[in-house]
């Protein structure tokens, strides 16, 4: 089963609206943005999460020692790179991670294969940290990624709608959401949990339960 992420989470009851509709990732923006979060609120924010989920963070090239020092303090899992960092970079880091990659063109994914990294977020070019557009890209590209379908992450202008055909033609092992649960840019709970539960495909177990 593709497992999921909710990104851009801010408030506690989201966090625990994700955690208890079965969300697998939750993601916390340290980069500039409305979605924005301080290191201690996101290590507060933390304590509703259980060891089953992850936690991860996202940056546009920050600090390696700035990334060291958040992702203790938080705690995180893991370091989503949404910045120019270098394959070099990130391996100087050392810190479990996820390369974003904004995809336009054939050439942009095939940038993949140039990191070692865990997993790699394909994302469409957006206005926040190169990402957060809430529009899908082109996605038969990834054919030509060059990478495991078991390290794709897949984000850009998913929501509950469309989220099922999005898994059918990529098959990713995660899919990334933000934008698309939120009514007028601000997260909302029925939206949360109906996507983890469609993405999951258990959305009619979640509606018919009394």
């Amino acid at each position: 089963m593709t497992k999921v992420k909710i990104c851009g989470l801010m408030k506690p009851e989201h966090v625990q609206a994700a955690v208890d509709a079965g969300a697998d990732a939750i993601g916390f923006v340290f980069a500039p943005s409305r979605r924005e979060v301080t290191v201690e609120r996101a290590h507060e924010l933390a304590k509703l999460i259980p060891p089953s989920v992850l936690k991860i963070g996202v940056f546009v090239d920050e600090a390696k020692e700035q990334l060291h020092k958040i992702f203790k303090e938080v705690p995180l899992d893991y370091i989503q790179y949404h910045g120019e960092e270098t394959p070099a970079f990130i391996q100087q880091v050392g810190l479990p991670s996820i390369k974003a990659l904004a995809i336009e063109t054939e050439d942009d994914v095939k940038l993949a294969a140039t990191y070692k990294v865990d997993y790699y977020l394909f994302d469409t070019p957006g206005v926040e940290y190169k990402g957060g557009s809430g529009n899908t890209f082109d996605w038969s590209l990834l054919e030509h990624a060059g990478v495991s379908k078991e390290q794709i992450i897949l984000a850009g202008g998913l929501h509950a709608g469309n989220v099922q055909e999005a898994l059918r033609q990529v098959n990713p092992y995660m899919v990334d959401v933000s934008s698309g649960v939120e009514i007028e840019k601000q997260k909302d709970t029925e939206r949360i949990q109906t996507f983890i539960h469609t993405a999951k495909g258990r959305r009619d177990r979640h509606d018919n339960r009394n």
